[in-house]
Parts: C-alpha cells; sequence; structure tokens
C-alpha cells in the first residue's frame, strides 16, 4: 500500500528544503515534491535524510567494546582479543548477536550494511554442513534488524605474510582462493536475484591473501559485478612487511593483481605514499574512512581529503563497532584533519553526508539508494532537531557536526519502519545486545 511522509526539513540532492512530501510505493521513492503535508500523510519533525550506508562492519567485533579498554597496548595486542570472541561463535550464536547489532545500527540511522565476513568455518578449521552457514546467519540477521545488506565473503588465506594460519584464524581460511570461490560461487547462487543481498568479496589484507591469489577473488568480483573489498595500510608494520616481502605497497600490490576500481574499496588506508594515492584516485576506488575504530587501535590518521581530490569517493564504516554512529564518523574525518593540519574546514557538512549515504551505498552495490529521489530505494531517517545537541542547528550542519546516533527518532528501511519514536521494532535493543555478548563472555 502506498505510503506519504510529510517532512518538516529534509536533504535533497539540491541541498536542504523545507515542506518535503516523500511518496512511498513498496521498497522505492514513487515521487518527492514540496508543499503542506497532505491528508493522511505522516509527519517527520525534524530533518530527513537518506538512509546511512555502514561500509565496513565485522558484526562480531561488537562483544570487544568496553572490555579492550582495560590496559595499554596496540593493534597487535587488541587482535588477540578479537580472536578469542571469533573461537566462541557459531551460527546459532553469532545470529543473535549479529541481529542485536544490526539493530543497533538501524537506531543509528544505517539501511545497508557492509559486512566484510571471514568467520567461516567450525573452530577446528573443517566446513559446516553448509559451507556457508555463517554467512546466512549474518544475511538473516540483517532482514530481521531490517537492514540491507553486502555480504563481502572475505578470502583469508594466511596468519601474515608468509605465516599460516594458526589458533582461532584456522576458522577463516578456506585453503586457497580457488576453494574460497567455490563456496563464493554457492553463496552468490544462492543470494541471486535477491534485491536486498549483494554477495560481494573481500581480499582480507596482503597480510592474509599471497598476492597469486589475489586475481581469482578480483575474478570473482568482476564476473558478478559485485564489490570487492580490501583492508589496506593499516598498520606501518605491515607496509614494512609487504615492502620487505614483495619489493610494493600495499597499494602497488593490490593494483598489480587486478584489485582497484570503480567497485573496489581500500579499508583504512592509513600509512600511504604520494604513489599509493595517485593509485588509488586514479583507479576511483573507493576509500572507506573507519575513523572511531581507527583512533581506538591507535592505527593513524588517513589522508581522507588528499584521496579525494585525487579522485577516490570516500565511505565511511563503524568497522569494530567501539561506536556505532556515522554522525561521528563523518565529523571525525573533518575533525581528526584538523588535528593533523592545525587548520579547520577540509570538508563540508555535505560531503561528508555524501559519503555517510549515496557513495556508502555505491560502494556496496546499492547504486541507486542513499539519495532521496524518485526511483531510489526507500530509506528515510530522520533526525531530531529539537535535542540538547542539535537546537539551533539546520540542515546538513546539524546532521554532521551535532547530532549524534541518539538523535535519530524515525528510520523507513526499504519501504517499511523500522524504528519509530527512537525505538527499534524489535524491542529493547540494548538488551539483546547485553544478553547475546554475555553468553560469550
Amino acid at each position: 500500500m502506498p505510503l506519504t511522509y510529510w517532512c518538516e526539513q529534509a536533504w535533497l540532492p539540491t541541498g536542504a528544503a523545507e515542506s518535503v512530501i516523500v511518496e512511498v510505493s513498496g521498497e522505492r521513492i514513487a515521487a518527492v515534491t514540496q508543499g503542506p503535508p497532505p491528508p493522511g500523510a505522516r509527519r517527520l519533525p525534524g530533518i530527513t535524510v537518506p538512509g546511512l550506508a555502514n561500509a565496513h562492519s565485522h558484526a562480531f567485533h561488537r562483544a570487544l567494546r568496553g572490555a579492550t579498554q582495560t590496559g595499554r597496548g596496540d593493534f597487535w595486542t587488541w587482535r588477540d582479543q578479537m580472536y578469542e570472541i571469533a573461537a566462541r561463535l557459531d551460527p546459532d550464536s553469532y545470529l543473535t548477536l549479529a541481529r542485536a547489532v544490526y539493530s543497533e545500527m538501524a537506531m543509528a540511522g544505517i539501511t545497508c550494511v557492509g559486512e566484510f565476513h571471514y568467520l567461516h568455518h567450525t573452530p577446528g578449521g573443517r566446513p559446516y554442513a553448509d559451507p556457508n552457514a555463517m554467512g546466512h546467519a549474518l544475511v538473516r540477521a540483517a532482514r530481521e534488524a531490517g537492514l540491507r545488506i553486502t555480504l563481502l565473503d572475505t578470502c583469508y588465506l594466511t596468519g601474515g605474510i608468509g605465516t599460516p594460519l594458526a589458533g582461532a584464524q584456522v576458522r577463516f581460511g578456506d585453503g586457497d582462493a580457488e576453494r574460497w570461490a567455490r563456496r563464493a560461487e554457492d553463496l552468490a547462487a544462492h543470494y541471486a536475484g535477491q534485491p536486498d543481498v549483494v554477495a560481494g568479496a573481500a581480499i582480507h589484507s596482503v597480510r592474509a591473501v599471497p598476492p597469486e591469489q589475489m586475481p581469482l577473488v578480483a575474478e570473482f568480483a568482476h564476473r558478478h559485478a559485485a564489490p570487492l573489498h580490501a583492508h589496506v595500510s593499516e598498520q606501518r608494520a605491515e607496509n614494512a612487511a609487504c615492502v620487505e616481502r614483495y619489493a610494493a605497497t600495499p597499494v602497488q600490490v593490490l593494483h598489480e593483481h587486478g584489485a582497484l576500481g570503480p567497485r573496489s574499496t581500500a579499508v583504512h588506508a592509513t600509512h600511504l605514499t604520494d604513489a599509493d594515492v595517485e593509485l588509488l584516485g586514479g583507479s576511483r576506488t573507493h576509500v572507506c574512512m573507519c575513523p572511531t575504530t581507527e583512533r581506538d587501535l591507535a592505527d593513524g590518521i588517513g589522508p581522507a581529503r588528499t584521496l579525494f581530490d585525487k579522485g577516490a569517493p570516500i565511505t565511511l564504516g563503524s568497522d569494530s563497532h567501539a561506536v556505532i554512529d556515522l554522525f561521528e564518523e563523518a565529523r571525525a574525518v573533518e575533525l581528526d584533519e584538523r588535528l593533523a593540519s592545525e587548520k579547520r574546514g577540509h570538508w563540508r557538512a555535505a560531503e561528508l553526508l555524501t559519503a555517510a549515504t549515496a557513495a556508502g551505498h555505491a560502494s556496496l552495490g546499492f547504486p541507486d539508494a542513499g539519495v532521496l529521489a524518485e526511483g531510489a530505494w526507500a530509506d528515510l531517517v530522520t533526525v531530531r532537531l529539537d535535542s540538547v545537541r542539535t537546537a539551533g542547528a539546520t540542515g546538513a550542519e546539524a546532521v554532521v557536526f551535532a547530532a549524534t546516533a541518539a538523535d535519530v527518532l524515525s528510520v523507513v528501511s526499504s519501504g517499511r519502519q523500522i524504528v519509530a519514536d527512537g525505538h527499534h521494532i524489535s524491542g529493547n535493543v540494548g538488551q539483546m545486545l547485553a544478553e547475546a555478548i554475555g553468553a560469550l563472555r
């Protein structure tokens, strides 16, 4: 049944506008006009923006929030704690946890998630009876939370450059790229024709995929016209090991093996050379910045503005879910650059909001999402303008530089309202998270 929404304010392709009428038919926007509220229209107070795209997620990392903050360390000590959680999950417990995590995302205005999925097999590394059982659990979780999902099935073959998988890592590996591809093809076939799921691919990193294995992963993505993502230069140690082994940076290795391009995304891209920036920009590869995770893990600050100016679209992700708040991720891109440069005003609010919406959806294989326009996916996120954070602010600036996830009042995802008055339709998401995480400790 067609639905009509009347938005006090809305962020349209032309900018912020008053009194916007959005007509929805099924999963799509049928029309966008301006005028007084029509009879029977659902009123959306505040400012309504397109649904947000979380372009980089590891759902099970949410169990680490607050638990990894008790001492000193770095990325590598954090990783050991992450492996402990990875060792405890099975398809049922992963469904329970991911459903709660994706519901938290929905409450933050996210309508599509890119799940960088490498937790494939049993704790001993043996495939489940259905080798994609863990992937299916993630898709089901997203659907039950009300999100679309791009399942970035990840090739993960080595524990480091020249190092075999060990411990919890054996759950991640398929042996080689050919066996990974066979499993990924089964996954893609299972969801073929289902519009709310994109079966994409990922090269975990140069640490985890030897260069000679990368072309098969890239070929899968090219054959399916699917997204291809990779962790890139998150740590200086990763770069040093890559240069020592291959006489090339991670970006150069990916470029040489066909893994860059407009459907590709380099996640983090923190420690780059000038040549790396030129390769990413020249190939129109997306770059996904995850500032809350990058600061939580003490990774560093990537050259987002320089990459964007060279031609690389910027997207946003919450990655380890130290925070799930894409407004915070968006403003952190600007604020981190201020810290690094000691200058203000690198990004306009509209550019950062585009990174959180249209650019992010495009990088996940949904180019017709992230915009309030006829024919687009019917994703409407309404942000309060009367909270103690947003009062007195308007337009994109209110969303990017004032609001937090707590200011999301209403979320319509694919034409279905999944958040109303700040509450998710599934119930008490905090309790869901507490129970799911508690069962893993």
